[in-house]
């Protein structure tokens, strides 16, 4: 499904301040699989979705999507494969739209035909079908405006517009990092019942190591633009937070006995 091979990207190559955010990153996801993707600042995390997505370009290295060489495609020829959720509640969509203007826009991205000529019954009712696995009750707020939603509410619509498509990856770019804790469970929860329902594949970024811990098939813990550990199986199953703090305590503590 996802394959990449020897990423690397250099920045500010040559200059006093350069930074390499990836450095020869080998990554593979299997069809199906919930990988979460985790380190400290500067790992690499970003620069990683950015490169799947084609926000950033790769100085070496080649990206794969359903076997196909992404490397140099561009990012809206990406976007017919792949989906990405941000940060950011507020950036996924509509705020003086409806939940169903909202919903409309995402399928109607590439067609020219107005929000109002769209709307029927059969996609009313489709939307409340998808809205409705995420357990939040938005299948009953088709009518209500997105800026009225809590930002729970307003990031789990983001995620089932973003995969209306049936994208071949879904990409979660620290999607519960600007929720306060309760609300980031119940996104989180949301999203575990949209990925199962829907059979995606997924990858997802966090600093949050408790989601990292209960979700997902795979940890992988990224340090300086490569992977530094991969968690899966029956050691998945069994690994702690105390676990994942402890690799990173040693990182550091060589890097302290290295200078």
């Amino acid at each position: 499904m996802l394959d990449i091979r020897s990423a690397r990207k250099v920045f500010y190559k040559g200059q006093a301040d350069e930074k390499v955010a990836l450095d020869g990153l080998s990554l593979s996801l299997a069809t199906g699989e919930f990988g979460v993707v985790i380190g400290s600042n500067g790992a690499g995390k970003s620069s990683m979705l950015n490169a799947i997505s084609g926000a950033l370009v790769l100085d070496s290295g080649k990206i794969l999507i359903n076997g196909a060489d992404v490397t140099g495609m561009p990012v809206h020829k990406r976007a017919e494969r792949l989906a990405r959720v941000f940060q950011d509640p507020m950036r996924g969509t509509a705020a003086s739209m409806t939940v169903a203007e909202n919903m409309l826009l995402a399928d109607l991205r590439s067609q020219k035909r107005t929000l109002r000529q769209g709307l029927n019954a059969t996609r009313l009712a489709s939307y409340k079908e998808r809205l409705s696995i995420l357990g939040l009750g938005l299948e009953n707020r088709l009518d209500t405006r997105v800026d009225l939603l809590s930002g729970g509410q307003r990031q789990s619509l983001s995620l089932i517009m973003a995969v209306g498509g049936s994208p071949d990856l879904l990409l979660l770019d620290e999607h519960t990092a600007a929720l306060d804790p309760r609300t980031a469970e119940i996104v989180m929860r949301a999203t575990v019942r949209a990925v199962n329902a829907l059979k995606l594949t997924t990858l997802m970024v966090t600093h949050n190591m408790q989601h990292a811990v209960d979700h997902g098939s795979r940890v992988i813990m990224l340090d300086a633009g490569r992977v530094l550990l991969e968690v899966t199986g029956q050691e998945k199953a069994r690994v702690t937070v105390v676990d994942l703090i402890r690799h990173f305590s040693v990182k550091t503590d060589r890097m302290l006995l290295a200078s």
